[in-house]
């Protein structure tokens, strides 16, 4: 099962996030996950919103560059080697991260994973094959 994340290019100046997550509020869109990368010129927001294509539509509009990308959101035990557990998995099936970020659900009971992987669908694989939970967009956006 693969998840829909939406990418938003910013500058990297004062207050341009700020400007994403207003607009999304005040479109009642709520963001599920996030990861913020920058370099000295440019950030790159990575959101798991409840509504993507609002999302998209609404931050276009306001003259955010807009992207889509297919994640997996696996679940794991919210304990000490559980990430090198799934990484363990994936190396041994040999499938590359892109890169991911994670978030716990309820302290002491499971993360969530979101992984861009080189070869998505070989991942899932790997990840079902091992008993690994994977989470639908639908699953994701409600938590």
């Amino acid at each position: 099962m693969k998840v829909e994340q939406i990418s938003v290019f910013l500058e990297n100046r004062a207050g341009r996030l700020a400007e994403v997550t207003k607009t999304l509020a005040e479109n009642q869109i709520n963001i599920r996950a996030l990861s913020l990368a920058d370099t000295s010129d440019f950030g790159i927001l990575r959101l798991i919103v409840t509504d993507n294509e609002k999302a998209k539509e609404v931050l276009k509009a306001k003259g955010f560059t807009v992207g889509r990308t297919n994640v997996v959101a696996a679940e794991v035990g919210d304990r000490p080697g559980g990430l090198h557990t799934i990484l363990e998995m994936l190396n041994a099936g040999g499938v590359n991260v892109e890169y991911m970020y994670a978030f716990v659900t309820q302290s002491g009971r499971n993360a969530i994973l979101i992984f861009r992987f080189d070869r998505t669908d070989q991942a899932i694989e790997v990840l079902q094959k091992n008993s690994v939970r994977i989470l639908s967009g639908d699953e994701l956006y409600t938590l």
